[in-house]
């Protein structure tokens, strides 16, 4: 058995660990970071169940105002473009820890202005912006991992 499968084999069995453990201690969220292994579990969270009266649910009202705020929320990000991160990693705000970050919330951007570098495998990918524009919101926080298609920027067109 490779040496790689033997390590992905011992870090399947961990995480299998790891989740038993939040089953058995009803943990919502549990972050686990040793050499060469890091994993953040966070549970999902069911709708209230609950009745508060004839029929109505508890949570209700406060469902009701989430969904509203959602929506509020989606349709101000229709107004902006969306920079997503074309591949699985790790997104870096700037190209070394003690440099300034490529881009901050306020900073006009080109099509080839570099926003922010995504590592996978070893290799750091500069993601350009791909439009021109003002970055509004940036979403993902630095050192963070990210997945394909994730959202980490925001950017009014010009």
């Amino acid at each position: 058995m490779s040496e790689d499968t033997k390590r992905r084999n011992n870090s399947l069995a961990k995480l299998k660990r790891l989740v038993n453990l939040m089953k058995e201690h009803s943990l919502v969220e549990l972050e686990l970071e040793e050499e060469n292994f890091r994993v953040r579990l966070v549970k999902a969270q069911a709708g209230a169940a609950a009745a508060a009266g004839p029929g109505a649910p508890a949570g209700a009202p406060r469902e009701a105002a989430a969904e509203a705020a959602e929506k509020k929320k989606e349709s101000e990000e229709e107004k902006f473009h969306p920079i997503t991160s074309p591949i699985v990693g790790t997104f870096y705000r700037a190209p070394a820890p003690d440099a300034k970050p490529y881009v901050e919330v306020g900073d006009h951007v080109e099509e080839d202005t570099v926003v922010c570098i995504v590592e996978a495998m070893k290799v750091m990918n500069e993601l350009k912006a791909g439009c021109r524009g003002t970055i509004v919101k940036i979403l993902a926080e630095n050192a963070q991992t990210v997945e394909y298609g994730q959202t980490l920027f925001l950017v009014r067109p010009d």
